[in-house]
């Protein structure tokens, strides 16, 4: 299954390093982020699983839960912690799912069907393509994909640009435009009619061209 923007992201069980949940339960009504790794104790993963406990606290008060996955057992992922704080200074501070079956990284399209079904000897670089992130919504739906080369690591701040867009405009009938940040002014959706933006925006906007109307951005609540 091609997992695609508006897709339903599949529920799955798994083992993780704080007990095992039902993904679709887990999350409750709540935004969500997976962020999956190819294999247990990579630099790159490393660096990044230490950024995102770093920001746990950016994502919590945006009311997204944050859950991690990589292909190697739970066992392994308590030795990987360790070296993340002795590196990164924050060991992960949310669950790190184990997938050593390869089960979830093939729902969620990240591995082919004839992966097998063990991570047992497999590498990282066997496993590269598991260097997904995908934003989840309340309804359970994908609102992001992107998908990392294990040699570029992910940038978390975009992440958290990306989930203040998102949450903005689930909100109101609005867009973000290119380089958008927190505050920035944002851009009238095109299925809102002028008459309706009259309503909606009584004070009235900027209109370089007909197809571009430009108003202050709402508070985010």
């Amino acid at each position: 299954m091609t997992l695609n923007i508006n897709t339903m992201a599949p529920d799955f069980t798994a083992e993780t390093t704080m007990g095992q949940i039902s993904f679709h339960e887990w999350l409750g009504n709540d935004w969500g982020i997976i962020f999956s790794h190819p294999k247990d104790f990579t630099p790159v993963c490393t660096t990044e699983l230490g950024v995102m406990a770093r920001l746990k606290p950016e994502f919590d008060k945006r009311g997204v839960k944050v859950i991690g996955l990589s292909v190697d057992p739970v066992d392994k992922h308590e030795g990987w912690a360790r070296d993340i704080a002795e590196t990164q200074g924050t060991a992960p501070n949310f669950p790190m799912i184990g997938d050593p079956t390869l089960a979830i990284s093939k729902l969620y399209d990240m591995l082919p069907a004839e992966a097998g079904e063990s991570s047992e000897g497999r590498t990282a670089a066997d496993n590269q393509t598991v260097r997904n992130v995908y934003v989840i919504g309340p309804d359970k739906k994908i609102k992001l994909v992107i998908s990392y080369p294990m040699t570029t690591g992910r940038n978390f701040d975009e992440l958290i640009r990306v989930i203040d867009s998102l949450q903005l405009t689930s909100k109101h009938r609005l867009a973000t435009p290119a380089n958008w940040k927190q505050g920035d002014d944002v851009i009238i959706a095109g299925s809102v009619s002028n008459d309706e933006a009259k309503t909606l925006y009584p004070q009235g906007w900027k209109e370089p061209k007909p197809y571009i109307r430009i108003v202050p951005q709402p508070v985010i609540t």
